[in-house]
């Protein structure tokens, strides 16, 4: 589990890292145990009042396309250094306008055990043409479950780093007690 105070603190790192001009703004930087996500706000781009959706929506995907294109060096710079000192893989992604675009992403693979009722559930999934697989069926499950209890997790996340702190706090456990101190 990351604390809040690792987060900010590699957030910081980034936020100091990048280059001025390469964000509008850094919106979020996510962190487990594998990766580290980087997402920034691009400007959008300048069009005519009154265009069309179908219009507006290929210009900004014109748009991350060309941020994409022309920031991959020094992308892959920060990342280079970012992995180096983390021990984490880097990924990219921007918002523009309304629209999120993750450019790399790494899919860690993630063992478990389920029993037949449950893996009825994925293979249904499957049978519905929700999923392709057993391990798309359950990334699906895992992204309802995430949607539907965003303020569960957080108030587990926040317990979680209050366990962390109350543990930093504690006494040294790996000193031995001196004679006589024990009894």
């Amino acid at each position: 589990m990351i604390t809040s105070d690792q987060r900010e603190k590699l957030r910081g790192w980034f936020a100091g890292r990048l280059p001025e001009d390469l964000f509008e703004e850094l919106t979020e930087v996510r962190v487990d145990r594998e990766e580290i996500t980087v997402i920034g706000r691009i400007p959008e781009p300048h069009l005519a009042e009154g265009v069309s959706a179908a219009e507006r929506e290929a210009a900004v995907e014109g748009r991350i396309q060309e941020f994409r294109e022309r920031t991959r060096e020094t992308r892959i710079e920060v990342a280079r250094e970012a992995e180096h000192r983390f021990r984490r893989k880097v990924s990219w992604g921007v918002e523009c306008g309304a629209e999120r675009a993750l450019f790399t992403h790494v899919a860690a693979p993630v063992m478990t055990r389920l029993r037949q009722p449950e893996r009825q559930v994925l293979d249904t999934l499957i049978a519905g043409g929700v999923a392709r697989s057993r391990s798309d069926a359950l990334a699906w499950c895992v992204r309802l479950v995430q949607r539907h209890t965003d303020d569960w997790l957080a108030e587990l996340r926040e317990s979680l780093e209050n366990v962390h702190r109350v543990r930093a706090q504690g006494p040294d456990t790996g000193q031995e007690e001196a004679p006589g101190d024990g009894d």
